[in-house]
This record gives C-alpha cells, sequence and structure tokens, in this order.
C-alpha cells in the first residue's frame, strides 16, 4: 500500500485539529507538526490556512453532496412534487450515511461540520464551492415547491436546522462513554427518528409575525 502524500497527511492532520479545535485554535505549525510536514508546505500545497480548512471542508463533505444530489435527482425522475418526507430523507440520510455509528472517521466529520456551524472566524463561513452551492439551492428549490406558505428566510432557518440537528446527534453519539457505545442499529434507529422529527419541524405551519 503506498503512503500517504506530504499534501494527504496535511488534510488529514488539519481535518483532526480543525474538528477538535476550530480555525483560530488551530495553528499550521500544529498542523505541519503532527503531519510531519515542513512549515512551508502549507503555503506550497493550499496557498494559506484558508484554503485549507476550504480543502479538509470540501473533502468531507464531498460524498455527503454527491450523494444528496444523487437522491433529489431519482425524486424527481419519479415525481415532480416529492413530498417533504422523502426531500428530509435525501437531504438528511447521506448525513448519517458518512456519519456512521461507532467510526472515528465519522466522528471526526461530524466534529467538523459542527466546528465549521458554530465557528466565529469568517473563513470557517466562507468555504463552500459552486458543488455545495448548487445542492443548497436545489433542495432550496424543491422545499419551496413542497411548502409554499413559507417565507424563503424561514426555509432557509429550516434547513440549517437539519444540518445542526443530524451533526450535534452524531457528535452526542460518539462522546457517551462505554458501555453506552454506539451500534449500527442505534444509529439506524437514531436515523429514523431524525427524519421524522426533521420533517415534522420541516412541515410546520409558517411562524406568525408578532403584532
Amino acid at each position: 500500500m503506498a503512503l500517504p502524500d506530504t499534501r494527504t497527511k496535511i488534510l488529514d492532520a488539519a481535518e483532526v485539529l480543525f474538528a477538535e479545535h476550530g480555525y483560530r485554535g488551530t495553528s499550521v505549525r500544529a498542523i505541519t507538526d503532527l503531519a510531519g510536514a515542513n512549515l512551508a508546505a502549507v503555503g506550497y500545497h493550499f496557498g494559506s490556512k484558508a484554503e485549507l480548512l476550504a480543502a479538509v471542508a470540501r473533502r468531507v463533505i464531498e460524498p455527503i453532496t454527491a450523494a444528496q444530489c444523487a437522491g433529489l435527482d431519482g425524486l424527481l425522475a419519479r415525481t415532480p412534487d416529492p413530498p417533504v418526507a422523502e426531500l428530509v430523507e435525501a437531504f438528511a440520510g447521506p448525513l448519517f450515511d458518512e456519519m456512521p455509528a461507532g467510526n472515528e472517521s465519522g466522528a471526526r466529520t461530524s466534529r467538523l461540520i459542527v466546528t465549521i456551524l458554530s465557528d466565529p472566524a469568517e473563513e470557517a463561513r466562507s468555504w463552500t464551492g459552486p458543488d455545495e452551492d448548487t445542492v443548497r439551492e436545489r433542495y432550496l428549490a424543491a422545499f419551496a415547491h413542497a411548502l409554499p406558505g413559507l417565507a424563503p428566510r424561514e426555509l432557509e432557518f429550516r434547513m440549517r436546522g437539519i444540518l445542526a440537528v443530524t451533526a450535534v446527534d452524531r457528535v452526542d453519539v460518539y462522546n457517551r462513554p462505554s458501555p453506552a457505545s454506539p451500534t449500527e442499529m442505534a444509529g439506524e434507529e437514531a436515523r429514523r427518528w431524525a427524519i421524522t422529527f426533521l420533517t415534522a419541524a420541516m412541515s410546520a405551519p409558517p411562524t406568525r409575525a408578532r403584532r
């Protein structure tokens, strides 16, 4: 088996440290020390620490967005009006699939997603590229079609809630001490619970403005 190259070692190290310490809490030196790389290697391979975060995030998110896109394609091929429950499953399901219970890689992915969602650093909010934006816009349009009474800003808020609920659940699973360690069945059960809960949340009546 070929050993990982320097770029991959840096990505692996950065993923671990960004997930644990956030963007500002992670130094380039800490990343290169963990990767066993030269300090200048980050600049050579990525250009900057911010671009490294973007590369880490995209590597983690890419299989999720690909599965989300495929799921939506499948729904729309069957009907132009997929129900909310099926849209939620197509959008949230890949998050569970890529963060399976009992898997350290899944744990790291969930921690990284929570970090991206909550980190106040501007760099943690500007990593997305055209692929991520396209999937987001497609789901927004599909949910807007299924929920025509929902204002765009509230719809966006609810979609962010799908990401937050799923990622926080996955983090909680991995943080539970033994013997309450996660199992494959427990992970599938949580997946069903989440889709039921999130479908109800997405389908709730629009929030009335205060008078």
